[in-house]
């Protein structure tokens, strides 16, 4: 995208872009998202940045009135399978703040010194400063949603000390962390995520949700004992138990998405970008709230409900393509914006995918670790594939349990999923449809579809969500 196509997305506050660029203005250093309802800056003060750590590392801090820092991540990395796209995941899965640079090379399989160089090229930041600036958007949330004190808030939000964790939120935000708690919507104390609240949180993504669609599958897939999912259509609420790094976590999700007002752009042509928005949407959030063991995990947990859910998409570039093929173009327009939702835990979806739900359930019954406090149906984490490879050692679930736990099946965010689809079509017992399925969900891939079905080129690289729509039309058939 030029820069001129980008201040048209600005002048006309254009949502459809939050999350795909960043602007800041030179006359008042701040940098916000492309919505951002404030008046409209000069092109000549005007800069643009790939990424919000780009726009910090630059010098400036972030707009309080947009928040830049809540807007969805960008498509592009879910589509692409280079070692940027590749970094990008890990980075946002909080691989830096648990093994540093060098565990993130290693993960990728390159040095230190190429990761830096083809991140900074690419998206304007190396990955400290990228995951810098994700440890100021954690830091933001809890210390506007919980009575955390300073100092624990500091290390949660993954930071090495309390003096960097302070230099930050000033970088950041132009603010002290008692200001900006103070700052907060809302008075009256807070509750600590220790307690039965939790920590609430939206999760934002862009253009038409199809929340119904999403919830219908998490409902008719709900493992028992890991999730559940309650109320009347329209008013769902998803709960699962998440095994974390540091720890467990139980996380709720609405159905009903929320719209923030101030997003519909004002009158006039909107920016140069193809596919409208048929709903009037221009994005908006899931409520979600996080119930964790070990607050650094906060960062990683909503990376894996945002994959689950698939927030990061971009409805506008997917509903383009497919709308114009004669066999799904009535389908996405009844549907403008379905997702193509992934999973929380990718050795969890694997074995699913293998087994079937009504199994899975057996197995966490028999073998999943039970949760210290259980959150009414939900008693268990589903069994770690170390375990199960222990416990069901031969067939195609002891192949793939061992794989998994051994490291020759890789699922992680930053996988190679060319490799991991060979060696899942090497396991005993593994179709290429079942493995379709684990390239789609667990790897998160959008351009996936089943052997037996015929997908033009023409559906690239949304060829995930296009059977999604096929799916749901042979269902209402």
């Amino acid at each position: 995208m030029d820069e001129d196509t980008g201040y048209e997305a600005v002048r006309s506050r254009d949502a459809r872009f939050d999350g795909e660029f960043f602007f800041a203005v030179r006359t008042t250093g701040i940098y916000c998202r492309p919505s951002c309802p404030a008046v409209t800056p000069k092109r000549g003060n005007v800069r643009f940045y790939p990424t919000a750590a780009a726009a910090q590392g630059s010098g400036f801090r972030a707009c309080r009135r947009c928040r830049p820092d809540a807007v969805p991540g960008s498509a592009q990395w879910n589509a692409r399978a280079d070692v940027v796209g590749r970094a990008m995941r890990l980075i946002g899965d909080g691989v830096v703040d648990r093994e540093g640079v060098a565990g993130l090379a290693a993960r990728l399989g390159y040095s230190a010194r190429q990761v830096q160089r083809q991140l900074t090229a690419e998206v304007g930041a190396g990955p400290v400063a990228l995951a810098r600036a994700q440890r100021a958007h954690t830091a933001r949330v809890l210390l506007q949603t919980t009575g955390l004190p300073i100092t624990q808030l500091a290390f949660a939000a993954g930071f090495a000390s309390v003096r960097q964790f302070n230099d930050t939120i000033r970088a950041v935000y132009a603010a002290t962390p008692s200001e900006l708690r103070a700052a907060a919507p809302g008075t009256g104390p807070r509750p600590e995520p220790a307690s039965t609240a939790g920590v609430p949180l939206r999760l934002a993504h862009r253009g038409p949700y199809q929340a119904t669609a999403v919830f219908d599958l998490l409902a008719a897939e709900a493992v028992t004992g890991v999730e559940s999912v309650t109320g009347t259509p329209g008013e769902r609420t998803y709960r699962r138990t998440l095994r974390l790094p540091h720890g467990t976590g139980v996380a709720a999700v609405e159905e009903r998405p929320g719209r923030p007002p101030w997003r519909t752009p004002p009158p006039g042509p909107p920016a140069k970008r193809p596919a409208s928005d048929p709903a009037g949407r221009r994005g908006g959030w899931l409520d979600a709230r996080l119930h964790l063991t070990d607050l650094r995990d906060l960062t990683t947990a909503v990376q894996r409900l945002r994959r689950l859910f698939d927030l990061d998409a971009d409805p506008y570039a997917v509903d383009e393509r497919l709308g114009a093929d004669a066999r799904l173009g009535p389908l996405v327009a009844a549907r403008p914006g379905l997702r193509s939702p992934g999973t929380a835990d990718p050795h969890e979806l694997a074995v699913r995918a293998l087994v079937g739900e009504e199994a899975a359930g057996r197995l966490v019954a028999c073998h999943g670790t039970a949760l210290d406090s259980p959150r009414g149906p939900l008693t268990h984490l589903f069994p770690e594939a170390a375990v199960l490879a222990g416990a069901v050692p031969a067939g195609p679930l002891g192949a793939l349990a061992a794989a998994l736990a051994d490291g020759t099946l890789c699922l992680d965010p930053g996988a190679d999923r060319d490799r991991a689809e060979r060696v899942l079509l090497a396991l005993p017992g593994m179709d290429a449809a079942t493995a379709a399925v684990i390239r789609s969900r667990a790897l998160g891939d959008p351009d996936t579809a089943p052997p037996d079905l015929h997908a033009p080129d023409t559906w690239r690289p949304w060829r995930s969500y296009a059977v999604r729509h096929l799916r749901l039309a042979e269902t209402a058939a």
